[in-house]
């Protein structure tokens, strides 16, 4: 405030020099300057406050970097928006790359959401890697949204013809790093139990850091165990792939600053604050939810007097449907409320899109659809694809082609009809031996060339197909059955849900513990349908017969977990006699001190029942233990290992390893498996064996028949 200075300053040397400004004047500017000092301070503070305001979130594209090849290209990904956003401003920022010979007169690529189109564009001239920024139209903007990139990639063919020879070099590459980034006012949640619930599960909220559960400082094995239902509920609906929901103690500073905490606790051991909210009566044979804001934090507090009631009040929070419908502040659970988490009937029979996918465009035309098999299930032999299609009678069927392609692999293709334009059906086999996984993509390509030369075109003549809703992926499946971390969390998950888990902990839980925790479950949660198996905790090593029926899971360091010190012997990688670091086996040197250091996670075959699994997270220390946890907490880590263990130290370097011979977990289901798929042809081959035993016993007739016959001759001439 320069001007304040000058004004002071003028008025000393006025003083000094015996001028006295008139007494009005004096009190005009004093007011002045006030007035501009308020102005000006209101002005500060209302920018400053618009600035904070507003909200940014980059979501970045779910699909992986795609290219498509042709003349006619389309892609769609989607976005969501959350309802607790006041939209401002959302940009695409697509990254994109174009054949080097395509034409940047000809070639444009335009962008709709929700069949609406909003932008075109032609791609610059140059080559690589290319970024393009366009606003969205707010209006178009709902929950859920379809974002279609689409294009022409054209080459010219000569001086004065445009016309395109289709070829591998006309191609459209979209990269994975485009994102949609949204700019926008947070609306604060209610004081109901559903709007926290959309906060807390919210992207923005999650990658902020700004959600916690949070249990008591040494919480027991029910406090434990309802903190993983609530965890693993959160993690099956998340849409953040590289982001998780942390578990910590109540003194966790951490936890403590987050917004949004979902309190998980007996009610006994909740802090005294929390307790105020609860009169003890109500939650005689009932665990209680309930919402709380203070000091604008906001509170789920999830209590009961029992831990049996308190993990059935954590499977309702593990229930997103229940959830959503919960518009009220508190919610009243007993051990006869229906929690359990609705799931859908597997019949092996997957619907490709719900509504017809209507193509319009000449020549090469796709289109892209994403297949999930339950999370414990594989595919097996005889698996078929069949797609219903219509499509426009203008074409040049003598080059129309539809083609289905599994994970990039062409499985089959079938020339178009005139005759069958208005209903045909392109059924293909997959492989067999082809290995789909859990997931797959599924596209159709469609070659939709007119009759005539393209300089004769018009719109009337625009070809159109259309995939109709009953185009499906019938898919046989069967268990899956290798104890593999290929197989894993899917080893440790029976009908969609936890297959009855032990788990093991350390005696005394750390910060650095609840980290490991965490990461285990979250990948786990991925994996979930459904909330209705059972998760147990033991402090100590549970007794044979209860480890004998359960899937294994023990963490922590050997001096900390008595059972990892029991199965030390067993480990592919053991520890030294004091337990103080890993030894080196026929897979590994391990220098002795770089063994103290190093994590492992591994996966034994259970010695209480060899049908069973065990995952031992563990190292020397809880930060070593913590190192292995950081390869099986998401998807895109654990797909780098295909052995039986894993080995990870300070600096992230990290291996995998594959000890035991026989991988089966059940021997007897992969001849049941063996026996499936070979049916048919074990069919024929008794068929071939009865039909082998007919012939022979009618030749042995015969000869019996003809040896009788040449006997009684004989005896007949001898008489």
């Amino acid at each position: 405030m320069e001007w304040w200075g000058i004004f002071v300053n003028k008025s000393f040397i006025n003083k000094q020099n015996g001028i006295r400004p008139n007494a009005i004047n004096r009190a005009i500017l004093a007011s002045l300057l006030l007035i501009l000092s308020v102005w000006g301070l209101l002005g500060i503070t209302t920018t400053a406050s618009a600035k904070t305001a507003l909200k940014t979130y980059t979501q970045p594209f779910q699909n992986n970097t795609t290219s498509l090849s042709g003349q006619s290209v389309e892609m769609s990904t989607y976005f969501i928006k959350m309802d607790y956003w006041d939209v401002k401003r959302a940009t695409l920022n697509l990254n994109y790359q174009v054949s080097q010979l395509s034409s940047r007169q000809l070639s444009d690529i335009t962008v709709s959401l929700g069949g609406v189109k909003f932008a075109s564009f032609r791609p610059k001239k140059q080559t690589g890697l290319q970024t393009k920024s366009i606003r969205i139209p707010l209006r178009l903007l709902a929950g859920q949204n379809e974002l279609k990139i689409s294009g022409q990639v054209l080459n010219r063919a000569g001086k004065q013809d445009y016309r395109l020879t289709q070829t591998p070099a006309n191609w459209l590459t979209v990269d994975n790093r485009s994102d949609v980034n949204f700019q926008y006012a947070l609306k604060a949640p209610t004081r109901n139990i559903d709007s926290f619930y959309d906060h807390f599960s919210g992207p923005d909220t999650i990658v902020n850091r700004n959600a916690y559960i949070t249990v008591p400082n040494a919480a027991n094995n029910a406090e434990l165990a309802a903190s993983m239902y609530a965890l693993t509920g959160e993690s099956r609906v998340i849409t953040t792939e590289n982001q998780q929901i942390p578990v910590v103690q109540f003194n966790n500073a951490d936890g403590q600053k987050a917004d949004y905490q979902l309190v998980m606790a007996e009610y006994q051991h909740l802090p005294a604050r929390f307790q105020k909210l609860f009169r003890r009566a109500d939650l005689k044979n009932a665990a209680q939810i309930k919402r709380a804001d203070t000091k604008h934090k906001h509170y789920l507090v999830v209590t009961a007097t029992t831990g049996a009631l308190l993990e059935k009040a954590a499977r309702f929070v593990a229930n997103s449907e229940l959830m959503k419908e919960s518009k009220h502040p508190t919610e009243r659970i007993t051990l006869a409320t229906q929690t359990f988490t609705s799931t859908l009937n597997y019949d092996g029979k997957y619907q490709l899109t719900t509504s017809a996918d209507k193509i319009i465009g000449a020549d090469h035309q796709e289109r892209q659809y994403f297949v999930s098999l339950p999370v414990d299930r594989n595919n097996a032999d005889g698996s078929t694809i069949s797609i219903h299609l219509r499509y426009a009678r203008n074409l040049d069927f003598r080059s129309s082609l539809a083609t289905v392609y599994v994970n990039d692999t062409a499985i089959g293709s079938q020339r178009l009809s005139a005759a069958r334009a208005d209903n045909d059906t392109l059924t293909v086999t997959l492989p067999k031996g082809m290995a789909l996984g859990n997931s797959f993509t599924v596209r159709v390509a469609l070659d939709l060339p007119l009759k005539g030369s393209a300089a004769t075109q018009n719109n009337h003549q625009t070809p159109w197909a259309s995939i109709e809703p009953d185009s499906v992926a019938r898919i046989k499946s069967a268990p899956g059955n290798d104890l593999l971390f290929s197989n894993y969390p899917n080893l440790f998950l029976k009908n969609s849900t936890y297959d009855n888990l032990a788990v093991v902990r350390p005696q005394t839980m750390s910060a650095t513990d609840y980290q490991t925790l965490t990461n285990i479950f979250n990948l786990i949660g991925n994996y979930a349908e459904n909330n209705r198996g059972k998760i147990t905790f033991y402090r100590q090593s549970p007794s044979k017969t209860v480890i004998a029926d359960a899937n294994v899971i023990a963490f922590g360091t050997p001096r900390q977990n008595a059972l990892i010190h029991r199965l030390n012997r067993r480990l592919y990688f053991k520890y030294n006699a004091a337990e103080t670091g890993f030894l080196s086996n026929e897979k590994l040197s391990i220098e002795q001190k770089y063994g103290q250091t190093i994590g492992s996670a591994q996966l034994l075959r259970s010695p209480y029942n060899a049908q069973k699994g065990l995952l031992v997270v563990t190292g020397a220390t809880a930060t070593g233990t913590y190192l292995a946890s950081t390869q099986i907490n998401y998807q895109r880590n654990i797909a780098q290992y295909t052995g039986d263990a894993i080995i990870v130290d300070p600096d992230n370097n990290h291996n995998g390893y594959r000890f035991k011979k026989n991988k089966l977990i059940n021997t007897a289901l992969n001849t049941k498996q063996t026996i499936s798929r070979h049916s048919q042809q074990l069919l024929y081959l008794g068929l071939g064996l009865i039909m082998i035993a007919v012939v022979t016993i009618a030749l042995l007739l015969l000869l019996w028949k003809h040896g009788s016959l040449h006997r009684r001759k004989k005896g007949a001439r001898h008489d």
